[in-house]
């Protein structure tokens, strides 16, 4: 009988599944809240969450329990029909968003931005007929992978490959007002951002730029179209990012923690613009189903009975006070940014993918956004001391990496 370790199932997944993910050779069995466990038995600390997905922890018992109660009812119900928990989730989004009056449901980010990209166009072309469909992106933006949502992204280096692209997309550059002044014109429809820069490399938006935003869009009856994938539901020390800089959207994009790890996404919006969708132009067969919508549910209120954004907030400065102390050490770091426990340490060298490594070899989950930038998005529930046993690890790994540096 074949012996079961990481490097069996390693290679198996190299036989069958397709190229689209450069993989670590670990294979994760189970996992309880910031910590995974390989199929060999061996523990890590986990500072990526599922790219973020797992703000409330791994196998939450909050959402396990209410998946366990939901799906030996219902699990798909299909969109044909209303389902219970997909209005009590709606109602509980709209509420905790401060200004949404309708939610669509998809099952992921990159659905989300589709179904936010068409709600766009649609109530512009409403109002203004076909002349304005141009939405607004910024340089190094990520706003997902499907052909729509590729287009949005102004990575170049995402895109070249599977041109000709989605017409319609004009780039910016990030936090500059007078670049994307110049880009405003009668064909505008909308302006779509992240309120942090995720993929990017963590970089947090200028409050002048998104109070610009703002009035440069209602100004011009342009819609703001907030991506908060990344940035939502605690992640940046409030329940979204835009609360940080007292603006709000007119379409929010949201999904990855929304469904505690189960497939969840979804827009929200006003009556006004919703209005614009209507029965067969737009849907998802899964989008909203009784499972994932349980599963929101629990992390919705676990966030809130927990404090979590509240928290967040306070190890998060904790957090990135300490990286910069690392930073102040070494020459070789150039900069660790970020806002609540959205965090970046960026290296002077293309050391990214060595740190990553070694990192698992020591029983800690890291992430590289580049051959230079660190990025971290632990989930919500870590403790100072995770915070700390990060800590102690990077700054002995600098110390190594800077030595070998000066000898070279």
């Amino acid at each position: 009988m074949e012996e079961i370790n990481n490097s069996v199932i390693f290679n198996r997944g190299k036989q069958y599944l397709m190229n689209t993910y450069s993989r670590m050779p670990v294979v994760f069995k189970k996992a309880d809240m910031q910590y995974l466990w390989d199929i060999e038995g061996k523990r890590y600390l986990d500072f990526i969450a599922g790219y973020g997905c797992l703000n409330v922890g791994h196998s939450n018992k909050y959402v396990v329990n209410a998946l366990l109660k939901q799906i030996p009812l219902i699990i798909q119900p299909s969109n044909l029909y209303y389902n219970l928990l997909q209005v009590e989730l709606a109602e509980k989004i709209c509420r905790i968003s401060g200004f949404g009056q309708k939610v669509f449901f998809a099952n992921s980010g990159t659905e989300s931005i589709e179904a936010a990209i068409k709600l766009a166009r649609k109530y512009s072309t409403d109002k203004y007929g076909n002349k304005r469909i141009e939405i607004i992106t910024f340089n190094r933006s990520f706003h997902g992978r499907t052909m729509g949502a590729l287009s949005a992204t102004a990575q170049e280096i995402k895109q070249k490959k599977f041109e000709p692209l989605l017409k319609g997309f004009i780039y910016s550059k990030f936090n500059d007002i007078e670049s994307t002044k110049k880009l405003i014109s009668d064909s505008t429809c909308a302006i779509m951002l992240e309120p942090v820069q995720g993929e990017g490399g963590i970089y947090p938006a200028d409050k002048k730029f998104m109070e610009y935003l703002r009035d440069a869009c209602n100004k011009n009856d342009i819609l703001l179209i907030f991506d908060e994938v990344q940035t939502g539901f605690g992640r940046t020390g409030r329940m979204f990012a835009y609360e940080n800089y007292g603006v709000k959207p007119d379409i929010l994009v949201v999904a990855k923690s929304l469904g505690g790890g189960m497939p969840a996404g979804a827009i929200i919006s006003t009556d006004k613009i919703s209005s614009s969708f209507a029965p067969g132009m737009h849907g998802s067969t899964f989008g909203g189903n009784a499972a994932s919508c349980a599963a929101g549910i629990a992390v919705i209120d676990y966030l809130l009975a927990n404090k979590i954004p509240e928290r967040v907030e306070k190890l998060g400065e904790y957090f990135i006070s300490e990286l910069r102390k690392i930073q102040d050490r070494y020459n070789i770091i150039k900069e660790a940014r970020g806002i609540g426990l959205m965090v970046a340490m960026e290296y002077l060298k293309p050391v990214a993918s060595r740190i990553v490594g070694d990192a698992l070899n020591d029983g800690i989950i890291l992430n590289r956004v580049s051959d230079y930038i660190l990025r971290f998005l632990p989930p919500l529930i870590i403790t100072k001391a995770n915070i700390d046993r990060v800590i102690r690890w990077l700054d002995r790994e600098s110390g190594i990496i800077e030595n070998e540096n000066k000898k070279d």
